[in-house]
């Protein structure tokens, strides 16, 4: 990990007189200085509220065969995953989609090479996996419509895709952290066959919506609003029934929404895809996997969290990381809830879900798969996933035509 810059003197005075006793428990691991120390969390803390720049590519392209159609690729736990997915490379400019498996070799995967939408795979020697399948409604051969929700920031656009025939049953996407709102198009096909119109929302600083003033994330935080506007957006073009689908921290963002939001009396259920819903519990294994010690690991959630902190990731103001367990807080959910999740999400962990699906009240039910990897559900078992949101989505109750 490169370390952050060092933090001004008057800023390392600052949080280690607030830490008090914290001195101790840094020279218990491998840092000479508290400032080290400090530096090293303020820098994990600021990269998980920055909106991710240019993504590395991790993924060798050992060759395409225009024969076979099909493209070999370095083996990582990714690659090896079947169902379909995306390939993208030189510098985010070029796209892939790929599908099955059809050989292995030495540190390699063949996949099948189902289309090249842009750019020149056979001269790219590496690629970034991607989940999202489609980039546009187009993709999928359907109508659909360029809007804009109006948020408190300014206009955020949006895309509408209507129902077959006019429907009132609306679903509302939001996308997870540091993608698009191309991420939800993988439901829109399920939506539509059930009689629901798609809102698939950007908002701040996703790189589409108008970013707010600090230019950082808030974990769902400050995002529900945005999702507040977009609720009343439908309901000002006729929606009277309306489910949340979250994927990821768009999940955290839909749950605060329902916990938060006046406009959430007119929510009907939640569908929740490898959901965020305890952020200590998703920090604390991302840190794991990045090698940094404990003592770190708490440090650098109090600089999300404590008021100091904001000097040291750029946010206007921390980070209530205790508003948004929703774990404790879902015995005040009351919505119909379909919560889909991975064993071996590597990003967000399943516990929390467990613990969330066993205290929230009235209907939850749990699609647990095992092996699906993280917001890569529908990409390894569309059947499956696409079974389970349609089932859901028709047992709910018709609309009221409340007002």
């Amino acid at each position: 990990m490169r370390l952050a810059a060092r933090p001004r003197p008057d800023a390392a005075r600052t949080v280690l007189r607030v830490l008090g006793g914290a001195t101790a428990a840094l020279g218990a691991i491998a840092v000479t200085t508290g400032a080290a120390a400090l530096a090293i969390a303020a820098n994990a803390a600021r990269a998980v509220v920055t909106p991710p720049g240019e993504r590395p590519e991790e993924v060798i392209l050992h060759g395409v065969d225009r024969a076979s159609r099909t493209v070999t690729v370095s083996a990582t736990s990714e690659t090896e995953l079947p169902g379909r997915y995306s390939l993208w490379f030189d510098r985010g400019r070029g796209h892939a989609r790929v599908g099955t498996i059809v050989g292995r070799g030495p540190g390699v995967v063949i996949r099948e090479l189902l289309s090249v939408e842009r750019g020149d795979l056979e001269t790219a020697t590496r690629a970034r996996w991607g989940a999202w399948y489609y980039l546009t409604p187009v993709d999928l051969g359907v109508e659909a419509e360029d809007v804009t929700v109006d948020t408190e920031f300014g206009p955020a656009p949006a895309w509408l895709v209507p129902a077959p025939d006019p429907s009132v049953r609306w679903i509302i996407q939001v996308h997870g952290r540091g993608v698009t709102r191309a991420e939800g198009l993988r439901v829109v096909p399920t939506a539509r066959a059930g009689g629901w119109t798609s809102l698939l929302i950007s908002y701040r600083n996703d790189g589409e919506a108008p970013s707010s003033p600090d230019g950082r994330y808030g974990l769902g935080d400050d995002e529900w609003r945005d999702v507040a506007a977009a609720i009343r957006f439908a309901r000002e073009r006729g929606a009277r029934q309306i489910v949340l689908m979250g994927w990821s921290m768009g999940g955290a963002t839909v749950l605060q929404t329902v916990l938060r939001a006046s406009e959430a009396r007119y929510v009907d259920g939640v569908i929740l895809e490898s959901a965020a819903v305890d952020w200590r519990a998703v920090l604390s294994r991302q840190a794991r996997r990045r090698g940094l010690p404990r003592a770190i690991q708490a440090l650098a959630t109090r600089v999300l969290s404590e008021p100091w902190g904001v000097r040291l990731t750029g946010r206007a103001a921390p980070i209530d990381l205790d508003r948004l367990d929703a774990t404790a807080r879902a015995a005040e959910l009351g919505v119909p809830l379909l919560v889909l999740h991975s064993d071996d999400d590597p990003d967000v962990p399943i516990e929390p879900i467990l613990r969330l699906v066993a205290a929230a009240p009235g209907d939850v039910r749990l699609e647990r798969f095992a092996v699906a990897g993280h917001t890569r559900l529908w990409n390894f078992d569309p059947h499956r996933f696409e079974r389970a949101i349609g089932a859901w989505l028709s047992q709910l109750p018709e609309p009221s035509g409340r007002s």
